[in-house]
C-alpha cells in the first residue's frame, strides 16, 4: 500500500495519507463550491496531480482520456481555486472546496450535474452583495443602500420584517414569498454592513442547537 504524505503547505484537512494504490494510482476527487456547497464536478488525481494542486492552489486532475495532467480552466480560464482539501475515512477519496472563476461544466453550466436550480443560491447572493461592496457599481441597489448608512439599512430590514408578517397573516402565498425574499435580501446586506456572514449565523445556530 502506498500512502502519500501531506505537504506542509497543504490546505489538506484529513488525517493520515492518501492511498493511491486502490485504483491504479488514481483517486476520485469531488469538487464542491466553498460558499454554496454545491457539487460542481468529479475528477481524478494521481500523486503528481495532487502535488501540483497543492503547490499551485489551483485544481489539476489527471485526465484519463488525455492521459496527462489537466488543469481545470487551462483553455477556458475558469480555474478552480483551492480553499480546503479533505480526505475521506478510507483514505481514497478527496473532497476539495473551491472558488470557481466561472462555470465549471464544459457546457457552460455552473455544475456538471443537472440539479435544476442552485439549491444554495442564498450563499451566491451573499457573494454578489460582497462583490458590490468590494467592486461598487453605479446604479447598484446594494451600493445605494450602503451609501445611506447602517441606520437606514437596519430600518429597511425592520420594514421588510413587518411586511412579511402582514403577508403571512392577510395576503397570498405569493405575497409572502416575495416579502420573505425581500427580508432575507436586506438582512444579508445588513450582515455585510456589520462584517458578518451566513456562515457565522449558521455556526451560532449549530452551537445553540447542541
Amino acid at each position: 500500500m502506498t500512502i502519500t504524505d501531506t505537504p506542509a503547505n497543504s490546505p489538506f484537512r484529513g488525517s493520515g495519507g492518501i492511498d493511491f494504490s486502490k485504483t491504479d494510482g488514481l483517486v476520485p476527487v469531488i469538487i464542491q463550491d466553498e460558499q454554496t456547497l454545491e457539487v460542481l464536478m468529479l475528477g481524478y488525481m494521481n500523486q503528481e496531480a495532487y502535488d501540483k494542486t497543492v503547490q499551485d492552489k489551483i485544481v489539476t486532475f489527471f485526465s484519463r482520456s488525455k492521459n496527462r495532467l489537466w488543469t481545470k480552466g487551462e483553455t477556458s480560464n475558469n480555474f478552480l481555486h483551492v480553499k480546503n482539501i479533505a480526505l475521506d475515512c478510507d483514505n481514497d477519496t478527496l473532497l476539495i472546496k473551491v472558488k470557481a472563476d466561472g462555470p465549471t461544466c464544459h457546457t457552460g453550466s455552473r455544475s456538471c450535474f443537472n440539479t435544476g436550480y442552485n439549491h444554495n443560491f442564498i450563499f451566491e447572493l451573499q457573494n454578489i452583495i460582497e462583490d458590490r461592496y468590494t467592486n461598487p457599481q453605479e446604479g447598484s441597489y446594494v451600493n445605494k443602500m450602503r451609501s445611506k448608512g447602517l441606520n437606514k439599512i437596519a430600518q429597511k430590514v425592520g420594514e421588510e420584517g413587518v411586511e412579511t408578517v402582514i403577508a403571512a397573516l392577510a395576503e397570498s402565498e405569493t405575497d409572502l414569498i416575495n416579502e420573505a425574499s425581500d427580508l432575507v435580501f436586506h438582512l444579508l446586506v445588513l450582515l455585510r454592513e456589520k462584517n458578518l456572514s451566513l456562515e457565522t449565523i449558521a455556526k451560532n445556530l449549530e452551537s445553540r442547537h447542541k
